[in-house]
């Protein structure tokens, strides 16, 4: 009995450290780090680079800037004279943050009622997916980090009408993006 004991709280306390499954990788400015982590990750953008055409660096540094690769994350509260909760800022959630109208677009034209934006492999694919969207609509490359993710936050309209011109905030976050995605290009050059 004493034995059984031991054994379930050393697997109880195993289970707790591997973290659940929508916690972010360990260290997300090393890409070959996160490879090594979360490899089912990896084969999940490999298999959307095939099917969308977007480069696995691109969907990395625009997931690192809309979430930090954690699948339940969500806009902040917003809260009226700093105390009444009113609600999020949006209904930006997962990794994605894709908000509820463009995820049920995205699910409706590809047919998958299912798909879930705190599942990785559902949340890239969509990413893909609106990046080729983007690519169609707006004419912007899907290798291109900076102008696609800009797209991605403003929507593709909003793109067109050059919102992010009126937002300063905006395009330097962009360019974040877009060096993040070069950052985890030349790593991924050179993991085993």
């Amino acid at each position: 009995m004493r034995y059984l004991l031991i054994a379930l709280i050393a697997l109880s306390l195993v289970s707790c450290s591997k973290g659940r499954k929508t916690d972010a990788p360990r260290n997300l400015d090393n890409a070959c780090a996160m490879k090594k982590e979360r490899k089912a990750w990896f084969n999940d953008m490999s298999a959307v680079q095939r099917k969308w055409g977007v480069p696995v660096p691109v969907m990395m540094a625009t997931i690192y800037q809309e979430s930090k690769f954690e699948g339940k994350a969500r806009t902040p509260l917003r809260f009226a004279a700093g105390v009444v909760p009113l609600g999020r800022q949006s209904s930006a959630y997962g990794y994605s943050q894709a908000i509820d109208s463009t995820w049920d677009w995205y699910r409706k034209s590809q047919n998958r009622p299912r798909a879930k934006r705190d599942k990785f492999t559902d949340a890239v694919d969509f990413m893909g997916w609106y990046m080729n969207e983007t690519q169609k609509r707006n004419g912007v490359s899907k290798h291109d980090a900076y102008n696609q993710y800009l797209a991605y936050h403003d929507g593709h309209s909003g793109y067109a009408k050059q919102s992010y011109l009126r937002k300063s905030w905006l395009p330097p976050v962009a360019r974040s993006v877009q060096e993040r995605a070069i950052m985890y290009q030349s790593q991924l050059a050179y993991c085993r």
